[in-house]
């Protein structure tokens, strides 16, 4: 049941990191607080497709 998600910053939209979820506890997307190298502090990276 667990897929491979990609997270994208949402003030850059850079696709930085993978990981995976399970999808029958957790439907929704996914946001999780994450480092961007490009901005050098932690943004917002949510669950793109």
């Amino acid at each position: 049941m667990r897929v491979n998600i990609t997270l994208a910053c949402t003030e850059t939209g850079d696709r930085t990191y993978i990981t995976t979820k399970n999808k029958r506890t957790n439907p929704e997307r996914i946001e999780m607080k994450k480092y961007s190298p490009r901005l050098g502090r932690h943004t917002l990276h949510r669950e793109t497709k």
